[in-house]
């Protein structure tokens, strides 16, 4: 079978566990509803969650990403075509991630303010570290023998850039991709938890305030699956572009 079956019945394990443990330990719903609670819950509320509040965090979500991809790789090929460039960049971007991207959120939503760009600008927060450093590592793991020999050969610096660097630094950059798209949502939805007035997050944050156990586990369960679509997008994507990955796919079926 393939992994999406497989996927699936590990979903129907998991979402019949929970109903299970809901029913026979009479768990009080305000603490954890069951499935079907939140399934009802979720068709209820269906205009506002999908119509508005999903829309809302999707648009942050692609924006901060389309953001952290476009220059996360600019930076990245910046520092592996100059040293300076990369001595005087990199340790502030390793620094950035020692400071935990929550407590600079809030920062982020004072400097930025509290409408689209503030949530923007913290899931850029979130996504642009595992861009430019997964990109810049697979720019250093070009092959340096097969880099002098195209060079004796007359390669010029596209040809070297699409013969031998791109396709060795495809699977870098869609791993971090992978990574920072899954972050993308988790950097949406505190921006909103921050402060919004739309958004999955702001949903839950008033779910939960009211204790609405089952619109708040509604609002989980669409960010999850917006999680999932865009990992699975992305590793769509790769197969596409990145022939090796694709051979390698179709192999482990």
């Amino acid at each position: 079978m393939s992994r999406g079956i497989w996927f699936g019945i590990s979903i129907a394990i998991f979402f019949a566990a929970w109903e299970a443990v809901c029913r026979i330990f009479a768990v009080p719903p305000f603490i954890l509803p069951p499935p079907s609670t939140v399934v009802v819950a979720l068709w209820d509320l269906r205009e506002s969650l999908l119509g508005v509040h999903l829309w809302a965090t999707l648009k942050e979500v692609l924006l901060g990403l389309s953001v952290s991809i476009v220059f996360g790789v600019l930076l990245a090929f910046a520092m592996s075509m100059s040293k300076l460039i990369e001595r005087l960049v990199y340790p502030y971007i390793v620094i950035s991630q020692t400071i935990p991207i929550i407590a600079l959120s809030p920062v982020f939503i004072l400097w930025f303010g509290y409408d689209l760009s503030g949530k923007i600008a913290v899931t850029i927060l979130f996504t642009f570290f595992p861009i430019v450093v997964n990109t810049y590592d697979g720019l250093r793991s070009t092959d340096q023998e097969m880099l002098q020999l195209i060079k004796t050969m007359g390669a010029n610096r596209w040809q070297i850039f699409t013969k031998l660097q791109l396709p060795s630094c495809l699977p870098h950059f869609f791993s971090g991709l992978k990574v920072a798209a899954t972050y993308s949502v988790a950097g949406a939805t505190i921006g909103e938890w921050l402060g919004a007035s739309e958004g999955l997050g702001y949903f839950g944050r008033r779910a939960s305030g009211n204790f609405q156990a089952p619109a708040l586990f509604a609002s989980v369960l669409l960010l999850s699956v917006l999680g999932m679509l865009l990992f699975w997008l992305v590793g769509r994507i790769e197969r596409q572009l990145s022939p090796h990955t694709k051979n390698k796919h179709q192999s482990s079926k």
